[in-house]
């Protein structure tokens, strides 16, 4: 673009934000990014800033400043720096009072600039000298002493672990100043709430970043201040919150107890003084102070979990911090409970883990006790109508609560929690809502309940005389009668299902069982539940089911007539083919006829509609249906003997060809029909070669029009399927190259591996099949090269699933060379794998290690170092030759610690000597 004046900028600054036609605003938004990517914006910005019309300009300034720096800021010569800097302080001091966001944008701008400005030292003395004293300058100084220490981990700034290391060294130097500056404007401030409400949160933010002395902070009258403010019943919300999150930050900070001592030991008494502060909360009914406590007691509990472990009753493993949590689970909302749930899970897993029957009685009452408050949280209204609900925040809430049961039920013993339940239903007559909520509890642990356990005898419990037994439960629970609230008939239905493996254990409750789900399955309300739970029994009760194959294939054929959800009816016939595979070889394929006879009957009948405004009917219900019949139907065949689905599948594979055809135009379409087919193959195995042919012929002609992906998994699975065949491998190949034309040109198209990275993910799973099942024949064929430069070019793709495939490639079309499988061919492999390194080798592990340094993120190095450990195995001294060659790095500093990590690499005796290398590599370039 060309310069543009500052006037037609706040032009269209104004046009942005009031110009009433949207299609206005859109081309200003246009036209300002396009501005904002440009080497003027920097002086625009400034000009703005200087000009100060109104906050709508000077805020698209200061943020454009903020962007520059942080995106572009290599744009700038050395020498500018200084004058940029004096810039941006001379505008965040005449600016302070216009806007808040403003003058936050500002102190972004200068903490980013600080960040990456090497020359300037000691940023933090500088600004407090220059601006300490100047009681109008305090607020846009703690603001940016505030976001200084949250921008030096930001991922914005590629600014390198070395100047990282550099930065957070000068940050921890002159903390104390910081800390003592903070202390001062409380003195100089008294109550001034805005004030206090930015010192805290200046605060919490060096905190977090961990550079805080502990010596000095535990002997800081700052910290008493915060406790005196939590204390202090008419603290206002906003302030209250920003002193919590503060004490949230310290307590984080200290996480490594034992290195932080003096402020522990603060922090530890001072959180322990708030009990009562709570309670002044609960009586008020001040929720969001209340939710600030608990998140204070639980960041309590979570720093000194390993403490309270260790020597729990003891100095800080005081387990009074427990009691405080179970305090917080005594309030009547559940959003209050929530909050700890996390240090609940952490604290099952580590007395899972250390496994000490002693150790566990200790904390055995204080689970019990949140068993307790959880079921009370679990209860519905009294005047609740319907089934519980899952979707919303009180059901979503429900669910955690069982996820979290089943963490921590071991402490307590799961039969004896269940007999607790139980007794509490049996002897008393509580409400609906209380009977619905044990229930809801006796779901969740039921599973962990041994089924052979007929008493409450527990690793630790001693037995006890009259504990009702599990089919005891089982026998009173299917005999509710009709007229007990729907939800708890919802919530008893789910706990027969979670039974099942009871069920199997004592299958003269199979029928009473059955009956009492069918009456469930017949309701509107209660069908979907219903239809789960005989799915569970199907699972786990196969061999016993099979007796009632003729009454889930009537359910079956008239599946619709029930109000089912989509997953629900899905399920059934999952539970249906799994029973289905039990049965006798030679009743299998009849009754997989049966079966699949409903879906295609509703197949043959869409295909024969005429198509309503030019569109046929959806078939993906129906494909859904058989795709999940054809999963689940594994019957045990040896070898030799015909598989019993394989006429069935070659009966329905016409009908499944033409809906293919019919609907070829639609991808989500397609996607179910290759599913569907997918399911089939594997199926039958090699018994689906008839259909080998004609799949393929269809797959390739319909790829050439349209080309979805899915045709290129769906050829992965016939690879895996038929690759070891020496008659069928030219065909495969045949049909890859055919694949692989369209493929490319799509993804040949300006951003076309960012566009379709379904495609590179699944042309990758192919090709790995390939390597995987016939790697001669890949190897030998002239598409090897173009699928490895496509791959090359791929590895930069920051896409979790699609990187993860290209890299798989690699790694195991190189290790096809290394792994000699006393396989005839082998010397073969290796010559071939030796052809292809030596053609594309040094591009592909210079490609890798610019990707690693400035494309992938963290997450994707072991996959990176696998593929390098493999080049290493393959040939160390060309591995070696291909490092040295790379010069990625841009300045002679890294070059230097870039040699650091080859020689770690050289030396590597194993994969995950390479990962670290290159993770340390990578930290000095993000």
């Amino acid at each position: 673009m060309e310069k543009p004046t500052v006037a037609l900028v706040y032009q269209a600054v104004q046009a942005l934000y009031h110009d009433p036609d949207p299609a206005g605003k859109e081309r200003a938004s246009v036209w300002l990014g396009e501005l904002q990517r440009s080497m003027y914006a920097w002086e625009m910005a400034d000009q703005l800033l200087q000009l100060k019309q109104d906050v709508e300009s000077c805020y698209f300034a200061a943020q454009t400043m903020k962007m520059k720096i942080q995106t572009s800021f290599f744009e700038l010569p050395p020498e500018t720096h200084i004058a940029l800097r004096d810039s941006l302080l001379s505008h965040i001091q005449s600016l302070k009072d216009l806007s808040p966001i403003i003058v936050t944008q500002l102190a972004l701008a200068i903490a980013d600039l600080a960040l990456q400005m090497a020359s300037w030292k000691g940023c933090v003395h500088t600004l407090i000298e220059k601006y300490s004293n100047d009681v109008s300058s305090m607020t846009f100084l703690i603001e940016i002493l505030t976001v200084l220490p949250e921008e030096v981990h930001s991922r914005s700034l590629r600014i390198g672990a070395n100047r990282r290391t550099e930065i957070i060294e000068d940050l921890a130097y002159y903390s104390s100043t910081v800390v003592t500056l903070l202390m001062t404007c409380v003195e100089k401030s008294g109550s001034n709430e805005k004030m206090l409400i930015k010192v805290f949160r200046c605060l919490g933010s060096w905190f977090n970043l961990g550079v805080l002395d502990s010596n000095f902070m535990a002997n800081n009258q700052l910290l008493m201040v915060l406790f005196q403010v939590l204390q202090r019943d008419e603290t206002s919300t906003n302030l209250h919150e920003a002193a919590s999150d503060c004490v949230c930050s310290a307590l984080y900070a200290i996480e490594n107890v034992d290195t932080h001592m003096p402020l522990a030991l603060q922090l530890f008494q001072g959180v322990l003084t708030l009990e009562t502060a709570y309670h002044m909360a609960v009586a008020r009914e001040d929720l969001d102070k209340v939710l600030n406590y608990c998140r204070i007691f639980t960041e309590l509990c979570e720093t000194f979990l390993e403490t309270t472990v260790k020597s729990p009753g003891q100095g800080m493993g005081d387990l009074r911090t427990l009691e405080l949590l179970l305090i917080c689970a005594g309030h009547p909302q559940y959003e209050v409970v929530e909050i700890s749930f996390n240090f609940w899970y952490r604290l099952g897993e580590n007395l899972y883990k250390t496994n000490d029957p002693a150790l566990h009685g200790i904390f055995r009452p204080y689970i019990q006790r949140l068993l307790h408050g959880l079921a009370r949280h679990c209860q519905l209204d009294p005047d609740h109508e319907g089934i519980p609900e899952d979707t919303d925040d009180f059901g979503e809430f429900r669910m955690r609560v069982s996820d979290l049961v089943k963490d921590v039920i071991f402490l307590v013993g799961s039969m004896e929690c269940f007999s607790q339940l139980y007794s509490t239903l049996k002897e008393g007559n509580p409400p609906w809502e209380v009977t619905e909520a044990v229930l809801f509890i006796m779901a969740a642990i039921a599973k962990s309940v041994d089924p052979m356990c007929t008493t409450a005898v527990d690793l630790y419990i001693p037995p006890q005389g009259n504990n009702p037994t599990l089919t005891e439960v089982l026998e009173q629970v299917v005999l509710l009668p009709e007229t007990v609230h729907i939800a708890v008939r919802y919530t008893s239905i789910e706990l027969v299902g979670e039974m099942s493996e009871v069920v199997d254990r004592n299958p003269r409750f199979l029928d009473p069982v059955l009956n009492y789900l069918m009456k469930g399955l017949r309701e509107k309300t209660l069908a979907s539940v219903a239809a789960k739970a005989i799915h569970n029994i199907c699972s786990v009760c196969r061999d016993h089911m099979a007796q009632h194959f003729q009454g889930l294939l009537d359910i079956a054929r008239a599946l619709d007539s029930f109000a089912l959800t989509t997953e629900a009816a899905v399920g059934l016939l999952k539970g249906t083919a799994l029973v289905l595979a039990r049965l006798p070889l030679e009743k299998i394929a009849e009754c997989l006829s049966d079966l699949c006879a409903v879906q295609v009957m509703a197949l043959k009948k869409l295909l024969s509609q005429d198509p309503s405004n030019g569109k046929a009917a959806d078939p993906t219900v129906w494909l859904d249906r058989l795709a999940v019949i054809f999963r689940h139907t594994n019957p045990i065949v040896e070898n030799g003997q015909t598989h019993p689905c394989q006429k069935v599948i070659q009966e329905i594979w016409p009908v499944l060809s033409q809906t293919l055809n019919t609907h070829q135009a639609d991808n989500r379409i397609v996607e179910r029909c290759c599913r569907c087919l997918r399911f089939a193959v594997r199926c039958v195995g090699k018994g689906s070669a008839s259909l080998l042919q004609p799949l393929v012929t269809q797959m390739v002609s319909v790829y050439q029009v349209y080309p979805h992906s899915c045709f290129l998994y769906l050829g992965s699975i016939l690879v895996d399927e038929y690759g070891m065949e020496e008659g069928c491998r030219q065909g495969l190949l045949d049909m890859l190259q055919a694949l692989c034309m369209p493929t490319f040109q799509l993804l040949e198209q300006p951003n076309g591996l960012r566009n379709h990275p379904d495609t590179v993910d699944d042309l990758f799973r192919l090709a790995t099949r390939f390597v995987q099942r016939s790697p001669v024949t890949l190897l030998s064929s002239g598409i090897i090269v173009h699928i490895i430069q496509c791959a090359i070019a791929a590895t930069t793709l920051d896409h979790r699933d699609a990187n993860c495939s290209v890299m798989k490639f690699v790694r195991d079309l190189i290790h096809t060379g290394v792994s000699n499988d006393h396989e005839d061919d082998f010397e073969l492999r290796k010559q071939l794998i030796g052809q292809a390194m030596g053609q594309h080798g040094q591009q592909l592990v210079t490609q890798l290690m610019h990707t690693c340094c400035f494309c992938l993120p963290p997450y994707t190095l072991p996959d990176v170092a696998e593929v390098l450990w493999e080049i290493m195995v393959f040939d160390r001294p060309v591995s070696h030759m291909y490092i040295d060659t790379c010069s990625t790095t841009p300045d002679s500093t890294c070059i230097i610690h870039m040699q650091l990590k080859v020689d770690v690499h050289i030396h590597a005796e194993e994969c995950k000597q390479v990962c670290w290398a290159i993770r340390e590599f990578t930290r000095l370039f993000r």
